[in-house]
């Protein structure tokens, strides 16, 4: 960056203290027009917490934020709360992890996309809709001046999320403050967002501050890496330097932990002469209502496929391909149209009574979302006891209690935290909860429905070898969910590859990876952020 060039958003000494305690230690960095910060770090480091107090977003109750910040020329510390409303929207925007969350679900996206113009350049209701177009156009988003009717519920999370992007771009910012903005995306999705954000900073010449939990994505857009642990920054490079030569060992510990194609999968798996899961010609379909009546959406189509014990077998699409429905029909959860389904030689569709419930303690589930999944007023001794008990799987209270301690030490949680709340614990600690209480009623055969998505890099790897290691000592089955094709590498020793409710590839996982046949399974492959980020931006380029 010319030393000549005037950053346009300027972080000096930042410092956070919350009451007493000070958790932000002196984080600096500088943005430049057309350049791009990348902020990393696990959850809890203080990446949100340093730019959003930064740009005085964040006003948490006994707060103070000293240093220097200065955007656009403005002094963002000292100025008012009037002052911070010209400047928010106006010289910086803002795209945060959920859109769904993010953007007004009563308001149409015309009102959205209306409001900041009106407000902050005084364009007429006109001219700020057809600016709404113009944008909705230049994110990408099909039918641009149709969509400006609809509400966010009617927009998948890849719209709702180019929705947002648009809605921060509305007023021509200086700097895009990007918040994790495709964390809850699928790869293919998250791919097309990175190129449209570079896209558009590259056309409207702003300075761009990512924040990520994975380094892998920060090698795609950043120019400049900040890596914070704990609320300080440990180590400050240039991209490529970050990638390789990294000198804090936390920073090594973050590049380790991408799941990565060009590590082996797992060896193969145990072999066995018959299935201990069949399914044949499931399909499964949901009515839903439209103006003109009820419709008819199949999620799922013709899918047939067998598991053998002591395997893991890979599921991968992308959002919407049906991956979960499947995950919900083996379960119980979803009725299927049609099919077969068979545990063990039993048909899991026409038991009843007694046998299904015997049946069905066979097959347990781990969910994406490991804080939704807990019960949030049951404490985790009583969260894991629940299957216990309801499939009477202990003789007295005191076998119970022991079970719990059992089932908490086997997943590498200390027994302390059997009387915790789910608020009480971090999300790997909560996830490896939620994968005791599915291994409570002994199941044999185990789905793992995005069940490492929603954690930072460095907990995924340590939930991955969790996995594999219970794999080994219980025998178990893993039915592994995902939309991330490197993730499932790691983890299976077959695949299937889903695409809008049928299997559209399926195979050995180390033939399927270096001989993809498919164009899908291929574009899946191609959205895997690349071990270098010199890599990325010559794919960009």
């Amino acid at each position: 960056m010319p030393q000549s060039q005037q950053p346009v958003f300027s972080v000096q000494d930042l410092r956070v203290t919350i009451g007493a305690k000070e958790i932000v230690h002196g984080v600096s960095f500088d943005v430049f027009r057309g350049h791009t910060v990348g902020i990393v770090g696990e959850s809890g480091s203080g990446k949100s917490v340093s730019v959003l107090s930064a740009t005085r977003l964040l006003d948490l109750p006994h707060q103070r934020v000293t240093g220097s910040v200065h955007l656009s020329g403005n002094d963002l510390l000292t100025a008012s709360k009037h002052e911070l409303r010209r400047v928010h929207g106006r010289r910086v925007g803002f795209v945060f992890q959920d859109p769904s969350t993010s953007l007004n679900p009563l308001l149409t996206l015309e009102r959205q996309l209306t409001e900041g113009p009106k407000q902050h350049l005084k364009l007429s209701h006109a001219a700020a809709r057809e600016r709404a177009i113009e944008l909705l156009e230049a994110v990408g988003l099909p039918d641009p001046e149709r969509r400006l009717s609809s509400y966010p519920h009617q927009l998948s999370g890849g719209q709702r999320q180019r929705v947002m992007i648009a809605v921060a771009l509305a007023c021509d910012p200086d700097v895009l403050i990007a918040d994790e903005p495709t964390t809850a995306l699928d790869v293919t999705t998250q791919a097309q967002i990175v190129e449209l954000v570079q896209r558009l900073q590259a056309e409207r010449g702003m300075g761009v501050v990512w924040i990520s939990h994975d380094l892998g994505l920060i090698g795609q857009v950043a120019d400049d890496v900040t890596v914070l642990l704990s609320g300080e920054a440990v180590e400050q490079k240039p991209v490529v330097e970050i990638f390789d030569a990294p000198e804090h060992a936390y920073t090594k510990r973050l590049l380790a932990s991408r799941p990565s194609l060009e590590r082996p999968g797992p060896d193969p798996a145990p072999v066995s002469d018959e299935p201990l899961l069949t399914v044949n010609d499931l399909s499964v379909s949901f009515q839903v209502p439209t103006p003109t009546g009820p419709s008819w959406v199949h999620a799922v189509t013709d899918v047939s496929f067998d598991m053998y014990r002591g395997e893991t077998l890979g599921l991968v699409g992308e959002s919407g391909s049906g991956k979960s429905t499947i995950a919900g029909a083996l379960t119980g959860q979803v009725k299927p149209q049609q099919g077969e389904l068979c545990l063990g030689g039993e048909d899991l569709l026409a038991a009843r009574g007694a046998t299904r419930k015997a049946l069905r303690r066979k097959l347990a589930m781990v969910f994406q979302d490991p804080f939704s999944a807990l019960n949030p007023r049951m404490r985790v001794r009583d969260a894991i006891a629940e299957p216990i008990i309801v499939h009477r799987l202990a003789s007295s209270a005191r076998e119970r209690d022991q079970r719990v301690i059992e089932l908490l030490e086997q997943v590498n949680v200390t027994a302390e935290f059997a009387d915790r709340y789910p608020h009480e614990m971090s999300g790997g600690q909560r996830q490896r909860v939620c994968i005791a209480r599915a291994l409570a009623c002994e199941p044999e055969v185990l789905i793992l429905d995005e069940s490492t998505a929603s954690l930072d890099v460095s907990i995924q790897a340590e939930v991955m070898t969790l996995l594999k290691r219970l794999q080994i000592e219980l025998g178990l089955t893993y039915l592994f969910i995902a939309h991330d094709l490197a993730v499932v590498h790691e983890m299976s020793h077959r695949v299937m590859v889903m695409k809008s409710g049928e299997i559209v590839e399926s195979g050995d996982s180390r033939d399927l990876y270096q001989d993809p046949k498919q164009a899908y399974t291929k574009s899946l492959l191609d959205a895997i952020p690349p071990e270098k980020p010199v890599a990325a931006r010559a794919a960009i380029h």
